[in-house]
């Protein structure tokens, strides 16, 4: 039984997911299998809402089946997202293609950019180019231009397509196609469009108390889940209601400890123990370790990566799959993958216990 798959976070779903899904749905015929984050994100933030009130947004919206990107790859690089997304998908033995939204809407020339990052050449070009001290991203563009030429390497300047292109980095050779449709509505962090609006922008009307307006950018399914967690108090969640326990635990770390969180190799974890010592807030130790070189989303990442516990080792293989949420022919999906699936298929906290202590 073939499936597309879908990487994803639905932070929360909105009327732009909802046309995806649509979309996919008329142009395919197939179902939908999507790999969600769960309480963390990408960006280095607890999810606007419980992964399972998310789960169940994409459902009643068109997904099939929504199984869970464990933490330490959904609350990671593009890069590492991206990879462990696909690898999850893979170990399903369902999926035949990986759907996404991109601002250019091509996947062949989003795999052209793939196939020159992994190139030897580009990495010395890149390593050149950030020997002159400019950011990650200016060099990764200029570096690729050198090879390419400026049109794809323009393609690196938008979030959706730098995201496609890390899913087609990980597909090269996976015998998984790529198929991408062009964004629709708001930009990125952007507001709202043509009736569409970001996640974060929904985000930011629900922490600034403008819930009415912000569910006027979901559908009416989506919006009914995130009415029923606000009432019910647990929507929406910031990094501000855990802020308490993730100060306690840092002022507890010595600087060496937070070397295993750094990720980078360049020493940003001593910015980060000076920035801890001193501020008084989350915001203030963001503000305090924050340099050209690093975006806020990286810093965000270790901060709770040290609270978390979660180093910057990745695990070898995706351990399990966990099923968030499914429907009808979400289950018979499920019942293919007892004979497809290369991972144990985990629906009960009785399949928890039976894995091993590293899964």
């Amino acid at each position: 039984m073939a499936a597309l798959g879908m990487i994803c976070e639905w932070n929360p779903f909105h009327l732009g997911h909802a046309w995806l899904l649509r979309e996919l749905k008329r142009c395919y015929s197939l179902p939908v299998v999507c790999v969600m984050s769960g309480n963390f994100v990408q960006r280095g933030e607890p999810a606007v809402a419980e992964k399972r009130a998310r789960a169940e947004m994409a459902l009643r919206c068109g997904a099939d089946v929504v199984f869970e990107l464990p933490t330490v790859w959904a609350m990671a690089s593009a890069e590492r997202f991206a990879r462990g997304g696909v690898a999850l998908l893979r170990r399903t033995g369902v999926v035949t293609q990986v759907a996404f939204g991109s601002e250019c809407g091509d996947a062949a020339a989003l795999m052209r950019v793939a196939a020159c990052l992994d190139g030897e050449d580009f990495r010395a070009a890149l390593q050149r180019r950030l020997a002159g001290g400019d950011t990650f991203a200016v060099c990764r563009e200029r570096a690729a231009a050198e090879l390419l030429g400026e049109t794809d390497a323009a393609l690196l300047r938008e979030p959706n397509n730098i995201l496609g292109i890390e899913y087609c980095r990980a597909l090269r050779g996976s015998g998984i196609g790529a198929v991408t449709l062009p964004r629709t509505g708001a930009r990125h962090d952007g507001a709202a469009s043509g009736g569409i609006a970001s996640a974060s922008e929904i985000r930011r009307l629900l922490r600034e108390g403008q819930p009415e307006r912000a569910m006027a950018f979901l559908p009416p399914e989506a919006a009914e889940v995130l009415r029923r967690e606000m009432a019910q108090g647990r929507a929406p969640v910031t990094l501000e209601n855990c802020e308490r326990a993730v100060l306690a635990k840092l002022r507890t770390l010595r600087e060496e400890d937070f070397l295993p969180y750094d990720g980078g190799g360049e020493g940003l974890y001593h910015r980060f123990y000076d920035a801890v010592q001193r501020e008084t807030s989350i915001e203030d130790i963001l503000a305090a370790a924050k340099s050209k070189r690093y975006a806020y989303a990286r810093l965000r990442r270790l901060l709770l990566s040290a609270f978390l516990g979660l180093t910057a080792e990745l695990p070898a293989r995706i351990p399990y799959l966990r099923v968030l949420a499914c429907n009808a022919r979400g289950r018979e999906l499920l019942r293919c993958m007892k004979t497809t699936a290369a991972a144990p298929v985990l629906t009960r906290s009785a399949d928890v216990r039976r894995l091993d202590a590293g899964a």
